[in-house]
């Protein structure tokens, strides 16, 4: 959580609050919380800055680490799938106020929360690009792309872009283009 930028903390804050994303202890933790608190436990861990974990090697062969390259940086206009990199930047680390980094997350995670878009358990606000995004990946797709983000090691700055850094490819509930 530390270190993503504060305006998707405090959807994700929301979105456990309201049940729109589910995971019990934090849906109880937080169903009480009013706003203004939830607002400001997402700025404090926005403010931390701690180390990306060191990347782990791929356990992958080296074809679907190519192919989840190929995903992360161009994407797949043919499948309606662009690249990572056209919403959580160039360097992956994100963009205020609420697109998150993609380093130093473990593929199991990374995986876990793509199934959850691709299977409507996770929900952004709409239009839910994420959702939208992740239904046109095969499960494939997703090990590929789990694989090859894994494996990337952190960048100098690992600090999410300034808003308006670039441009979105497309309109998104959580950050309008």
């Amino acid at each position: 959580l530390a270190g993503k930028p504060a305006g998707y903390l405090y959807n994700q804050l929301l979105a456990f609050r309201t049940g729109r994303r589910r995971y019990p202890p934090m849906n109880y933790l937080l169903v009480f919380l009013p706003d203004p608190y939830l607002k400001a436990m997402a700025d404090y861990f926005a403010e931390q800055r701690p180390a990306l974990p060191v990347a782990a090697p791929a356990d992958v062969s080296q074809e679907i680490l190519t192919h989840g390259k190929d995903l992360v940086t161009h994407g797949d206009a043919a499948r309606s799938i662009p690249a990572c990199a056209s919403c959580h930047g160039p360097s992956l680390t994100g963009m205020e106020p609420a697109i998150p980094g993609l380093l130093g997350l473990r593929p199991a995670y990374v995986s876990a929360q793509l199934g959850a878009w691709r299977y409507g358990t996770r929900t952004a606000t709409a239009p839910d690009c994420m959702q939208i995004v992740a239904g046109h990946l095969t499960e494939d797709d997703v090990k590929a792309v789990a694989a090859w983000l894994s494996s990337l090691p952190a960048p100098p700055n690992a600090f999410p872009a300034p808003k308006g850094t670039f441009t979105l490819p497309f309109e998104c509930g959580s950050q309008p283009n």
